[in-house]
């Protein structure tokens, strides 16, 4: 493939299951910074991975950066954290055709997740929300409910869409394929839905809590695995380009532990005024604990550097920089 050195840098991710963990590093050609923080939030396992990478590809320093939320174990997040970008950057068309290249990576980590699971092992499944950075394209791709907002010219913007089941476009493509969408709890119908005046009673809380759900069973509409819903459950993703121009200040990718709790406006308001983009993370993930989030939590931010600014050099032989991870093990209360 004509790597520059293969992996130049990557987050090496430490699984957060002992409380929050951070990093972040500096692109080899000074363009772009990054960080991440992630937790395990309220919740007693983690399901949450995230990429970090930077590669050297045909001579182009290449920014790849993922978070990946994992349902029904960590088994289907965790795999296309480890496969998904290195089948991106294999791909014979990565750089000349790089949309069609994540289209066919996505969809080559889901069959090749499917046939590595075996009899027993057939709920897992994942979200994708991935940027990936090819001189001055940046190219958002996502399956399922992780978002990517970026900040241009001082405003939220969000280039991606969450994939939930009650969107127009995505239930009439689950009841074309044969498949239904009802609204439940966490709990499917078949196991609440208990002939006596108690159960009944707990029915209507259930649902009056619930949401939209393919098959009553899973709240998002595109994901990798999810064996058994899989005809309805595509990991097809949406993808969209941006320039990378000085109008582009950062990019923030983040699990639903984030966005179920702090909107849009309010997350680029938050990093906005802090530069250095591992705090940023941690700042997010912070305020989304502080919130209440019930769910892991997962932040990466990246911040794009324009050739006028001068914050940083851009020449090719710039010096590598990799802050690495600092793990918090003390707590597993990202607060402390």
């Amino acid at each position: 493939m004509g790597y520059l050195n293969s992996v130049l840098t990557s987050s090496s991710q430490v699984h957060a299951d002992d409380g929050p963990v951070s990093g972040g590093g500096l692109s080899q050609n000074g363009k772009f910074s990054y960080g991440y923080a992630s937790s395990p939030g309220k919740r007693s396992s983690m399901e949450d991975f995230y990429e970090t990478r930077i590669d050297g590809v045909h001579g182009e320093i290449v920014g790849l950066f993922g978070v990946f939320d994992g349902h029904g174990g960590a088994r289907a997040a965790e795999y296309v954290k480890q496969n998904l970008f290195s089948n991106l950057i294999r791909h014979p068309k990565f750089i000349s055709d790089t949309t069609a290249a994540i289209a066919d990576a996505y969809s080559q980590t889901d069959s090749e997740f499917l046939k590595s699971e075996n009899s027993q092992n057939r709920d897992a499944g994942s979200t994708a929300s991935t940027a990936i950075l090819v001189g001055d394209r940046l190219l958002v791709a996502n399956v399922g409910d992780s978002r990517a907002v970026i900040c241009r010219g001082g405003n939220a913007i969000a280039v991606s869409r969450d994939h939930k089941p009650d969107q127009s476009d995505e239930r009439q493509r689950i009841e074309d394929a044969g498949g239904f969408v009802m609204w439940a709890g966490k709990k499917t119908f078949k196991e609440t839905f208990l002939i006596t005046y108690v159960y009944i009673v707990y029915l209507i809380g259930v649902m009056l809590k619930g949401t939209w759900r393919v098959g009553g069973v899973l709240a998002v509409s595109r994901a990798f695995g999810d064996r058994l819903l899989k005809q309805y459950v595509v990991a097809d993703p949406e993808i969209q380009e941006e320039k990378v121009d000085s109008s582009l200040e950062f990019l923030i990718l983040a699990s639903d532990g984030l966005w179920d709790v702090v909107s849009n406006e309010e997350a680029v308001g938050m990093v906005k005024t802090i530069e250095d983009p591992e705090e940023g993370a941690k700042r997010l993930m912070m305020e989304a604990y502080q919130r209440g989030s019930a769910d892991n939590i997962t932040c990466v931010v990246v911040r794009f550097f324009s050739d006028q600014t001068g914050a940083v050099g851009t020449s090719s032989n710039s010096i590598p920089i990799d802050h690495g991870i600092v793990q918090d093990r003390s707590s597993s209360d990202p607060s402390t």
